[in-house]
């Protein structure tokens, strides 16, 4: 693709050709991964307790990103006076492979796919599926240097075993903290009726974890909210669309009001770019089946398409996001 749109001598709108992330190219060899981002699709949603349709998310997201691809050379934001995404090699890797009703099966599938991409040296951007696909994820990170996990959610996740099951949707974050190459925990938007008795609150800032709320965060401001999580940090994000309000984000299996507004979010994630290293990222329970007006497939491709600019922004006189 040129800087006019063009690609092989034909026009290459939005709404034309293959739905890769931000029409980028495949690659569907994982060991020929030559890029700074690879996308990988996580289509998994047997962890769920309620509505399902999360298995559909990547698809949902990949066409919702064809909106942002216009083939300009990087995007102009007006509001920071940056370029973001110019010259950021992004390719698609399709999807890890599911298998039906065999979780381990499929969260190691997932795992061997994030690992290719480290091993490539490549950001790996996982697209879900339900929050259990944040497990095998965290998992591939055990041969790198320590990461501090941050959580964009309306829930805890803290779950430690429900009917027997310990590797479903409300459990990641209780299987994170397990792993020796996790060294904290900050926990954004928690709010509410939450999946998480209280005793899982209490072993979680017991484990270290820092948690607030919406209001908490909108009551101590942005900058205060990033004062409290370890500067100079490897980051690794994992954002939950529930984290979001249903207002804009109404395409998910476990909606609960009074979530986060766009900027909130990105203003926070462009602040841990800054202060420290952003490692990896999975956004995990988009349900296109609830998702009407497609809008909430569209927050989730923008919002990621912003979290690869913030990472890779090539100067760091920005005041604001």
């Amino acid at each position: 693709m040129t800087a006019h749109g063009y690609a092989n001598g034909r026009l290459n709108l939005p709404f034309v050709g293959i739905s890769t992330f931000a029409k980028s190219p495949y690659v569907e060899n994982w060991d020929k991964i030559d890029a700074d981002v690879a996308v990988l699709g996580a289509p998994f949603d047997f962890g769920t307790q309620w509505r399902a349709g999360a298995r559909f998310g990547p698809r949902s997201i990949r066409e919702a990103s064809t909106l942002f691809a216009f083939g300009h050379a990087g995007a102009y934001d007006h509001e920071d006076d940056v370029t973001y995404l110019e010259g950021v090699r992004i390719v698609d890797l399709g999807d890890a492979d599911i298998v039906h009703t065999d979780t381990m099966k499929s969260h190691a599938n997932i795992e061997f796919g994030v690992r290719k991409i480290l091993a490539a040296g490549a950001l790996p951007v996982v697209l879900g599926g339900d929050h259990s696909i944040n497990i095998p994820c965290i998992n591939a990170f055990s041969e790198q240097e320590p990461i501090h996990v941050v959580q964009f959610d309306a829930h805890l996740d803290f779950v430690d075993e429900r009917h027997g099951v310990r590797f479903g949707h409300g459990s990641p974050l209780r299987r994170a903290s397990e792993k020796p190459w996790v060294t904290g925990m900050t926990q954004l938007g928690i709010r509410n009726v939450s999946s998480t008795a209280k005793e899982g609150y209490d072993y979680a800032r017991a484990q270290g974890s820092d948690i607030l709320s919406v209001r908490q965060i909108r009551k101590l401001g942005i900058d205060a909210v990033l004062d409290r999580i370890p500067t100079g940090k490897r980051y690794y994000l994992t954002i939950d669309i529930d984290g979001f309000d249903p207002s804009i984000a109404p395409g998910t299996g476990t909606p609960s009001h009074g979530g986060f507004i766009y900027y909130e979010a990105l203003e926070l994630i462009a602040g841990l770019a800054k202060q420290g290293s952003i490692v990896g990222v999975d956004l995990v329970e988009v349900a296109p089946d609830y998702d009407h007006t497609g809008s909430t497939a569209i927050l989730a491709a923008q919002l990621l398409l912003n979290t690869i600019g913030r990472v890779f922004a090539k100067t760091d006189s920005r005041d604001e996001v």
